[in-house]
């Protein structure tokens, strides 16, 4: 963790279910944790006739199965409290983008859970919403692609420019917030306005 950083880390890695439930188990031994973010991705690209069902497999597994591990392992202190927070990170691609057959299915069904699981804990006074960034100027996509790519995506966005973890940041602190205690079910785009005229009204 970068130094000065305030938390306490378990590392894991989330492909394995087995390693994930044994640090969450650890995890909710040690803290009474009443606020999840589910923030892990492996995008993948492919085309569909590409797709490899093992990293199928994978994408999956990070991107949703370890979500549900993560709310199952923290929900009990989650309603011993009557108070919870659960926002997933989504992505602008569930609405649709070539070559992420993996991803975009996985994002796509954190949303759907987080609907269920909205209705289903909405009494237990836990809220679950999604944030859903678009083009965000990660290290890792500034270190893999040139300026000129970057600077393309950055012209179509309607806002002119791309993204910054402080603008997800931002969105997810919101959701975790008391102002946010009768929003639920719902995504968030952080996008500059790429998901207009795709996403639903």
């Amino acid at each position: 963790p970068p130094a000065g950083t305030p938390c306490t880390f378990f590392p894991v890695d989330l492909a394995d279910a087995a390693a994930t439930d044994a640090v969450l188990a650890e995890a909710t031994r040690r803290f009474a944790v009443e606020n999840v973010v589910n923030n892990a991705g492996v995008p993948m690209p492919e085309a569909v006739d590409k797709v490899s069902f093992a990293a199928l497999d994978t994408v999956i597994g990070v991107n949703v199965r370890a979500a549900i591990q993560c709310v199952q392992a923290c929900l009990p202190a989650m309603r011993a409290k009557k108070r919870g927070r659960i926002v997933s990170i989504g992505s602008r691609a569930a609405l649709g983008k070539a070559e992420r057959t993996s991803y975009s299915f996985a994002k796509g069904g954190l949303v759907s859970i987080s609907r269920t699981w909205a209705l289903e804990l909405g009494r237990d006074g836990i809220t679950v919403n999604v944030v859903a960034p678009g083009p965000v100027a990660t290290e890792i996509l500034v270190a893999n692609n040139p300026q000129s790519y970057l600077d393309r995506m950055a012209a179509q966005s309607p806002v002119g420019r791309l993204g910054t973890a402080d603008d997800v940041a931002a969105a997810i602190a919101f959701f975790l917030s008391p102002d946010a205690g009768f929003i639920t079910g719902q995504v968030l785009y952080v996008c500059g306005g790429t998901s207009i005229g795709q996403a639903p009204v």
